[in-house]
């Protein structure tokens, strides 16, 4: 199995645990899409607490990515990310973080 095969295998094994609901294959492109920062343990996650690393994703991800306008919206999804991988969680995935927000919004097929 190659390290992006056991990185996938994870986030879906994560995902199941923390009860969030993301068809497996959304996860596998999403991961694809993060080479290779999810081999970087300081990137692999995101941090609901840092304000600076939440606009980045606004902007590189939901706005460049996405296509996004309403800051409001963006902010509120981003939010309910946070509280759906949960408070107490210290490792929010951003492979799970990108699929969520990307079903957030029903923009899963810019990665099916």
């Amino acid at each position: 199995m190659s390290k992006l095969e056991e990185k996938i295998l994870h986030y879906s094994q994560e995902a199941k645990k923390l009860g969030l609901d993301i068809d497996d294959r959304l996860i596998a492109k999403a991961t694809e899409s993060l080479v290779p920062s999810i081999y970087n343990q300081d990137t692999e996650t995101v941090s609901c607490s840092d304000q600076s690393e939440l606009e980045t994703i606004k902007q590189n991800f939901l706005q460049k990515k996405l296509g996004l306008e309403d800051e409001t919206t963006m902010d509120h999804a981003i939010q309910k990310v946070c509280e759906a991988m949960g408070s107490s969680n210290r490792h929010k995935y951003r492979a799970l973080f990108y699929a969520l927000l990307a079903k957030e919004f029903g923009k899963e097929s810019l990665y099916l």
